[in-house]
């Protein structure tokens, strides 16, 4: 996966917001395998991966629907932001 920004992170949880709350965990571990394998699809080939782009998260996400992108003011705005950096985090982890 390319490297993380906050765009990312924010279109990822976006794309949480817009799903079923009981399906965000899983669905964001699939954004994150999605990005790792279109980034690896794009340094075996030198294009886009067909289905989910360039490598980065944001890419991933916006193949979704996204939500409107509230405020912090928006507790389940926030559980998403805090689901997709915890996974991030989670699998940075795993790749050590």
């Amino acid at each position: 996966m390319r490297p993380i920004l906050h765009g990312d992170v924010s279109d990822a949880a976006r794309a949480l917001l817009a799903a079923p709350s009981e399906a965000r965990e899983r669905l964001c571990r699939r954004m994150i395998a999605e990005a790792d394998a279109a980034l690896s699809h794009v340094n075996r080939t030198g294009t886009l991966h067909p289905a989910w782009g360039n490598g980065s998260l944001m890419s991933a996400a916006r193949k979704r629907r996204l939500a409107p992108e509230p405020g912090f003011h928006d507790m389940d705005y926030c559980r998403c932001m805090e689901t997709v950096l915890s996974c991030l985090i989670e699998h940075d982890v795993e790749r050590i």
